[in-house]
């Protein structure tokens, strides 16, 4: 995630935040001295009661424990408006137990439940805060693969906190823009809403006909199609689209918008399928440019960090009142702002580090975003910026700036997406590490990363270890001082 437009924010003397990305105005040793916790595993907890949280301390009460979620089939209608009822839907979640249930947690932020069926029984459901409980009439052995069907409806709300700003359902001029980073998928659909549990999706969704639709993932339908409930003449006439992503894939990183688009599709010259779409009332955004531009840069990542891990690439570029962007899966999607190349490089890389590789705990976030952010100082040195090592000097430069007390590795939950910390200093942590390894081995260490963990989830010490293996150096001491060191770490 990335805030925009971006100015020299890292010489101010403090962070603006947002959820997800930030938000600017414009050798010796025996082994990893690493001091990170280790990474929590929903089978380490209990299951008896289930666990209603994935126990996150970043996120306390997301995610939950006893099940691993396969499929999210989505059937969403979609009324944007005042005063209406702007959510009809129903999900139907494919899960497998990992432990033996007589009942279940789903995170679900307001909204009405009418409904729950679990392999296609009814199924008792209580609601409190956050937290959906199922609990189904027949128990659920370990290992078995089952269904929930949730029924529900009501207007979502986007969710508003002063350390991660506003994210999750909000509304635009003419429809909805989603941007879920780090808990806003629950407002609008049940879910395992922590990042360590992916799945992949269908998204059928009907809308008033004259609306588009653009969603993570390839349309099954076909862009600008659907299926017409009536004449598209005809007063109260809908339309329904229906997109599909096969590859597993975070809560957070969902997308659903819903307005008037232009759309155009093809391949990048590399091969890869790519659909962008933008609000023709976003100033300083022209289609053909954000095309060339995100398949430009697709295809350089490509040869940087290997295989695209998806089915194809893309941005959104929408009129919602936000100051941020977020790599959701396949389309990274941007509020309403001009199109800066650098901050589309972030989004994309994220594609890499982010989508395919998630963390498993939010506390490595830093993981997302300072490759993100090395890898836009790497496309603005490209476009004739500054370099990569000018970008480190300049904020190695500040001397006894109070936010060299932050931990990239252990920011706390206030500081998750502090500019400085989690965006600018781990992005130099890689910097230290490229100089101290050495250009082949680093890309080395970025390629493996990318291509061990696809897919899946990674950690800190994970990450730690790979790269001690890739380059055959001991590089605990530099990690830890980057990483979890209170003090501005020795100039590596």
């Amino acid at each position: 995630m990335e805030p925009v437009p971006r100015i020299v924010a890292v010489l101010a003397t403090a962070a603006v935040l947002t959820a997800g990305c930030r938000t600017t105005g414009p050798g010796g040793g025996a082994g990893p001295t690493i001091s990170a916790p280790p990474a929590f595993s929903q089978s380490d907890t209990p299951l008896h009661p289930t666990p209603a949280s994935a126990g996150d301390p970043y996120t306390p009460g997301d995610g939950n424990g006893g099940y691993h979620v396969e499929h999210y089939g989505l059937n969403l209608r979609i009324t944007p408006g005042d005063n209406v009822r702007e959510l009809d839907a129903t999900a139907e979640l494919t899960s497998v137990a990992t432990g033996d249930l007589t009942s279940f947690d789903l995170d679900l932020t307001g909204l009405t439940v009418a409904s729950v069926q679990v392999n296609g029984a009814p199924a008792a459901y209580t609601r409190q805060g956050q937290e959906l409980t199922v609990t189904p009439a027949t128990p659920l052995a370990k290992g078995v693969r089952f269904s929930t069907s949730v029924a529900y409806h009501g207007t979502p709300q986007a969710i508003h906190e002063p350390t991660l700003g506003t994210y999750g359902w909000i509304r635009t001029r003419d429809g909805i823009f989603t941007a879920d980073q780090p808990s806003g998928a629950q407002t609008w659909f049940p879910c395992n809403d922590h990042p360590s549990d992916k799945a992949s999706y269908d998204f059928t969704v009907t809308v008033p006909s004259g609306l588009q639709v653009v969603a993570n993932g390839e349309p099954v339908t076909g862009l600008g199609g659907g299926v017409h409930s009536a004449s598209p003449m005809a007063r109260n006439s809908t339309i329904t689209s229906h997109w599909r992503e096969t590859e597993p894939m975070a809560t957070y990183l969902a997308t659903v918008d819903v307005g008037h688009f232009q759309i155009k599709t093809g391949r990048t010259p590399g091969g890869i399928p790519i659909i962008v779409a933008v609000d023709p009332t976003v100033a300083g955004v022209g289609l053909d440019d954000l095309y060339a531009r995100t398949a430009e840069i697709t295809d350089a990542w490509v040869k940087l960090f290997g295989p695209y891990p998806f089915d194809s690439t893309g941005a959104i570029y929408d009129n919602a009142l936000v100051n941020f962007a977020l790599e959701t899966q396949t389309r990274p999607v941007f509020g309403d702002y001009p199109l800066d190349p650098t901050i589309l490089a972030h989004e994309l890389a994220h594609e890499w580090f982010g989508d395919s590789v998630s963390v498993t705990k939010w506390q490595d976030i830093w993981l997302n975003e300072g490759f993100a952010t090395y890898f836009e100082w790497t496309w603005g040195e490209r476009l004739g910026g500054k370099s990569v090592q000018q970008q480190y000097d300049e904020r190695y430069g500040l001397v006894g700036d109070p936010r060299w007390q932050i931990e990239p590795g252990n920011p706390g939950k206030d500081k998750m997406f502090d500019g400085f910390a989690v965006y600018d200093r781990a992005a130099m942590t890689l910097q230290a590490l490229r100089t101290r390894v050495g250009d082949s081995k680093f890309f080395a260490i970025v390629r493996a990363w990318a291509a061990e963990r696809r897919g899946g989830n990674g950690t800190t010490p994970e990450f730690v270890a790979t790269a001690e293996r890739i380059s055959g150096m001991q590089l605990g001491p530099l990690f830890q001082a980057w990483l979890y060191g209170t003090t501005r770490p020795t100039n590596w």
